[in-house]
């Protein structure tokens, strides 16, 4: 009875350390697409204030 219950035990420690490790795989590819968006967003309005610097003149 000992050694199922250890199986069972064992087997799901390892399906809950795989899923967590999906789920922080998603976590840094969310955060890597959300921090590209950002610095996309930097750099247009920094070319946007270039711009308007150099427009004036």
């Amino acid at each position: 009875m000992k050694n199922i219950l250890n199986r069972i035990l064992a087997l799901t420690i390892v399906l809950f350390s795989f899923t967590s490790c999906e789920v922080i795989g998603d976590i840094f590819k969310a955060g890597m697409g959300f921090g590209i968006f950002i610095v996309v967003i930097i750099i247009a309005i920094v070319i946007y204030i270039i711009s308007k610097f150099l427009g004036k003149k």
